[in-house]
């Protein structure tokens, strides 16, 4: 009897611990799918890629509108520029204000404001009576925006563990802003044809309004950073006056020329301003900038590889757009139609990219990437020659994928291995490059096209140099992107490794806060903490 009760005890336990087995393996599936999915349902992560959505069609839709609105506010073609520039400023330059912010004070909360400040900015800028009033409501609409972007794109990044979950819902990301910037054209020319030029600014308000009133009870609250809310208030004016002068510097060489004081005094100021950023966020306990987030090569190619995309891109889309208009004469609804193939190629790179760059690794679909833009944007070197659909249609199919993939695999990279507590601020960079390099390369590609024009005649075949010889610009900065990618980007990020990397004070062979040390600017932290850390 005893023989058989120690057999059913050992039968007892046996079963047991099958049960608990199979309870563990049933929490580890369960574990491993929320890790694919992250804490976002369907419906949050829909809100902060509309959020994302918006704030780039309205980038492009403006664009369209500009001779419409020029022709019924009376205002000259270099005043109503100020209608894009107002707003490239004022969101270039608080980028890193706002993702900062979005870190230490909330991500969620500084979305929802900046969605309702969106709103009432746009809603002005369509009643606005004059000229003025729309730069100013133009110029809201970017403070809106810098608040939008780097808390949408912070809030999928702290949601998404490094890895294949991140990547996909990255590419989703990259998606919709290329969808975003190409239905910004598409829709622009409709409603411009249509409605009128307000109709552009009044399409955002029922959007932003139901985005700030159901984001509140939809997404995560989150938590703010673990140090004592503090922003750096004179490094938050000086980074912001210093993007600032260094957006509008492009705009002042175009207008007044490039040998013009203001230009002058636009870089000067630009480079005074952000070398005395760096120098008191090296001084500074509590930075709004911790300069540690740079000891990763891989985010700082990211953000190199972003700026250069931003500004190929930018220019690309807008040089086809007048080719298209000034030596095709096509409407400005005919040439936005023009572009759909860079958003279907956007949509196709959503769906195949997180796989390929699972396969590649980042390092080597990025530089494919550019490399592929590259090939695309000489081939358009072939105006007029291949100004016609279907061959256009195809070879902007290549451009899309190869500029689209570009920017989604230098996202990935900019925020990789950077901790929560500085996703914001991360986000913020991957914004800000690509805000400053779509400035500075729409500027400067379109002085090159009009040098070309103008020492050729200026007849419409000189003006099509013009655009050729600009086009050819993007592909060399395409290329250079390629090369970037390739000498700096390491092949696996991850946030244990970055947090090794603070903790040791190096980033082999990207040490630059130590070349700061060398160049004897001091280190004020309290003795003990982290080089350069938040």
């Amino acid at each position: 009897m005893s023989e058989q009760s120690r057999l059913t005890e050992r039968i007892r336990r046996r079963a047991t611990r099958r049960e608990a087995g199979a309870r563990g393996s049933s929490g580890d599936s369960a574990s491993s799918r929320m890790d694919r999915i992250g804490p976002l349902g369907g419906v949050a992560l829909a809100i902060v890629l509309s959020a994302q959505f918006v704030v780039v069609l309205d980038f492009s839709i403006v664009n369209v509108a500009l001779p419409s609105i020029s022709r019924e506010l009376h205002a000259s073609p270099t005043s109503v520029q100020w209608v894009v520039t107002a707003y490239a400023i004022t969101f270039g330059g608080l980028l890193v204000l706002g993702g900062r912010a979005a870190d230490l004070f909330g991500r969620r909360r500084l979305l929802v404001a900046g969605l309702a400040g969106f709103a009432v900015a746009s809603a002005a800028g369509g009643l606005a009576p004059n000229l003025p009033l729309l730069v100013v409501a133009r110029a809201l609409q970017g403070v809106a925006a810098a608040a939008v972007a780097p808390a949408a794109l912070s809030i999928l990044t702290t949601s998404f563990a490094d890895g294949p979950a991140r990547t996909r819902v990255l590419g989703w990301y990259g998606s919709v802003a290329s969808v975003g910037f190409v239905a910004g054209l598409v829709f622009g020319g409709v409603l411009v044809e249509t409605v009128g030029w307000r109709g552009v600014f009044f399409v955002n308000v029922p959007l932003c309004l139901l985005g700030a009133a159901v984001s509140p009870w939809i997404l995560p609250a989150g938590a703010p950073g673990a140090i004592r809310p503090h922003l750096d208030l004179m490094g938050a004016c000086l980074v912001t006056a210093g993007v600032a002068a260094l957006v509008y510097a492009p705009t002042a060489g175009v207008d007044a020329g490039w040998t013009s004081a203001s230009f002058f005094v636009a870089v000067v100021a630009s480079g005074v301003l952000l070398t005395a950023f760096v120098l008191r966020e090296r001084r500074s306990p509590q930075p709004l900038m911790p300069l540690s987030i740079f000891r990763s090569r891989t985010l700082a190619a990211g953000d190199g590889v972003t700026l250069l995309a931003g500004a190929w891109n930018a220019g690309e889309v807008l040089i086809l757009s007048l080719f298209c208009q000034q030596v095709l004469g096509y409407s400005p609804l005919q040439a936005g139609l023009v572009v759909v193939p860079q958003g279907v190629a956007g949509l196709l790179r959503g769906i195949v990219g997180a796989s390929v760059v699972a396969r590649l690794g980042i390092k080597w679909f990025l530089t494919a990437s550019a490399t592929l833009a590259a090939v695309g944007l000489a081939l358009l070197l072939r105006f007029p020659a291949t100004s016609r659909y279907p061959l256009l249609g195809v070879v902007l199919l290549v451009v899309g994928f190869g500029s689209t993939s570009t920017v989604f695999a230098a996202t990935v990279a900019g925020t990789a291995g950077v901790t929560d507590d500085e996703q914001g601020l991360a986000s913020a960079l991957v914004n800000a490059a690509r805000q400053v390099g779509a400035a500075i390369g729409v500027s400067v590609l379109l002085a090159v096209a009009a040098a070309q024009t103008r020492s050729h005649g200026g007849s419409t075949t000189a003006l099509a140099d013009g655009y050729r010889l600009a086009m050819g610009a993007c592909a060399a900065l395409a290329v250079a992107a390629s090369g970037l990618s390739l000498v700096l980007v390491h092949e696996r990020v991850s946030r244990a490794h970055h947090e090794r990397l603070r903790e040791r004070h190096l980033d082999h062979p990207w040490p630059l806060p130590e070349l700061l040390g060398h160049l004897g600017v001091p280190d004020a932290r309290p003795a003990g903490s982290l080089q350069d850390g938040p």
